[in-house]
């Protein structure tokens, strides 16, 4: 379809294809189900390595495991740009550019590193 409605006209299409597919998808999934799928009762309790479960529905979780996960997302993200860094860095009159670019990246992720290791973040204990 061309013209400027033309892809207002693909977008809807798409837009319908998956509204469609969507709908399919979870009446198949009504359709095809057990009729009762928790019967007997202890199909829903938890199952922890074949044992019954101990104690209550509430655990107390340390904020360092939060800490490790949120360090591992930052470093992975900033990960990410030295992909099209090492795209750009290559090209003609570009050098000098994005090696200061890549200089501040590098300043802001030993900036992280170094905080994580002055408040003994990085310390499995």
């Amino acid at each position: 379809m061309t013209g400027y409605l033309g892809s207002y006209a693909t977008l809807g299409l798409l837009l319908l294809a998956s509204a469609l597919f969507f709908v399919t998808a979870f009446s198949a999934n009504r359709v095809l189900r057990p009729s009762r799928p928790a019967d007997p009762w202890s199909k829903r309790t938890s199952y922890e390595c074949g044992l019954d479960p101990v104690g209550g529905d509430w655990a107390q979780v340390q904020i360092r495991y939060y800490v490790y996960a949120y360090l591992y997302v930052l470093f992975a993200v900033e990960a990410v740009f030295l992909f099209p860094w090492a795209l750009v860095f290559d090209r003609p009159g570009f050098g000098l550019v994005t090696v200061a670019e890549m200089g501040i990246f590098v300043a802001v992720v030993a900036l992280g590193i170094l905080y994580a290791w002055r408040k003994n973040i990085l310390r499995w204990t």
